[in-house]
């Protein structure tokens, strides 16, 4: 995984614990999991409009 391995993680998630404090780690967490989301939501969105193009030529 992007060559992190656990030791790597469990330091950056101390940083992060250490710079954020615990009471806004749910929000941290949340906020990612929904830009992640939008993120892979745009990517299938761009994905599929040169097929859309091929099917509209198709028809002219």
């Amino acid at each position: 995984m992007f060559g992190i391995g656990m030791p790597e993680l469990i330091i950056i998630l101390v940083i992060i614990l250490i710079i954020f404090g615990a009471g806004k780690l749910p929000e941290i967490g949340a906020g990612m999991g929904k830009a992640i989301r939008n993120f892979r939501g745009a990517t299938k969105d761009e994905e599929s409009k040169p097929q859309e193009k091929l099917d509209d030529n198709k028809d002219s």
